[in-house]
């Protein structure tokens, strides 16, 4: 009589188990302004797993941002699609994008960087709501995501790394004996126009200046925008291009670069 109970329990054992990337509203402050981003991570389990602020690309917190985010974070990350402009800043357009950079960097960068170490304490605090350790965190953006997560290195934060994809890579360091603590890895379209080849000279010069582990891959052919598959249709002469190849291979780095500074996960 207890033969099929026991094959029953058996096989619910071996059945698989469906996680579901689960996405949710973070707000923060940065004085009296609030910020409004997505919290992404897989809810297979809950296993403490490290954090990565992901800093879109101009458009700011998108459709395409956070599932990109999920795509990232499978059931290895959480990840907080970070909000650089405030909650009530969404661009509809390149026009509305560049207004709202311009704006980010009036003042030489310093807003960006209080910003983007804002979305990293937003990020940790989530650690009692979902399955986050919050003592190891990186960063990683895309395009002006990439240069944002570069200042967030240049503020001398101790995270595991950054990593920007088609980000600019103009020297920022504001003083002297600034010290860059997290390792940073740059994947760069050779190709790229809006990266002349004396920002790339003066960035590895400001880098080991500051003392950084520093790595930069130039993906040949690979122009701006090289990661992001909705740049596809993009026109032949456009400097903003999905490359195929270029977007595999800095995918495949981006996640060595991170389980080389995190290693094994940890258990709950």
């Amino acid at each position: 009589m207890r033969r099929p109970a026991a094959v029953l329990l058996l096989a619910l054992c071996a059945s698989p188990t469906f996680a579901a990337i689960k996405s949710k509203p973070v707000e923060w402050k940065v004085g009296d302004e609030t910020f409004s981003g997505v919290l992404v991570y897989d809810d297979v389990n809950a296993i403490k797993r490290p954090g990565l602020v992901m800093v879109p690309n101009w458009m700011g917190v998108t459709d395409n941002a956070i599932k990109r985010a999920g795509e990232i974070a499978g059931d290895d990350y959480v990840v907080l699609v970070a909000d650089m402009y405030g909650r009530d800043v969404r661009p509809k357009n390149k026009d509305e994008a560049k207004a709202a950079v311009g704006k980010v960097y009036a003042d030489g960068g310093l807003t960006l960087r209080k910003r983007a170490s804002a979305a990293v304490a937003a990020l940790k605090a989530q650690d009692k709501t979902a399955p986050l350790d919050a003592s190891r965190i990186g960063a990683l953006g895309f395009c002006f995501g990439g240069s944002s997560v570069l200042e967030l290195a240049r503020t001398g934060a101790n995270l595991a790394g950054v990593v920007s994809f088609h980000g600019g890579l103009k020297a920022r360091l504001p003083d002297s004996g600034v010290k860059v603590n997290a390792p940073v890895l740059v994947l760069n379209g050779a190709a790229d126009k809006s990266v002349p080849n004396e920002d790339v000279v003066a960035f590895e010069k400001e880098m080991d200046e500051a003392g950084a582990d520093w790595q930069l891959v130039n993906y040949s052919g690979a122009r701006h925008c090289f990661a992001e598959s909705e740049n596809a249709g993009n026109a032949p002469e456009d400097n903003c291009r999905f490359d195929a190849r270029a977007a595999k291979r800095s995918f495949t780095a981006m996640r060595a670069f991170f389980v080389e500074r995190f290693g094994a996960r940890s258990a709950d």
